[in-house]
């Protein structure tokens, strides 16, 4: 949040539904693959629930952006109760600059 302050305009991009942006690699296709009424289908594009999407989202992103963070653009934990139960756990504390 700090590193907002001062800003004229703050802008959210939905990270979320942006999963269904980045496509399945071919050979990762029949990984996905389902059976309904007899018909096969696979995903094309990277479904919500497979484990890895957030993090695939998260390199995506960076690696895109990276001349930007820290400049014009800022990243941000969606959930801050997860990243402080995470930060608990490992005896962790956090600062800002």
């Amino acid at each position: 949040m700090n590193s907002t302050y001062g800003n004229q305009l703050l802008i959210f991009m939905d990270a979320y539904s942006g999963y269904n942006q980045i496509l399945m690699h071919e050979d990762d296709k029949a990984k996905t693959s389902f059976i309904i009424e007899r018909v096969t289908y696979c995903y094309k594009i990277m479904p919500f629930g497979m484990k890895n999407a957030g993090a695939t989202y998260l390199r995506l992103v960076n690696k895109i952006f990276k001349e930007q963070i820290g400049k014009t653009m800022e990243v941000y934990v969606d959930d801050t109760t997860e990243a402080f139960n995470m930060l608990r756990q490992y005896r962790m504390k956090a600062e800002s600059k």
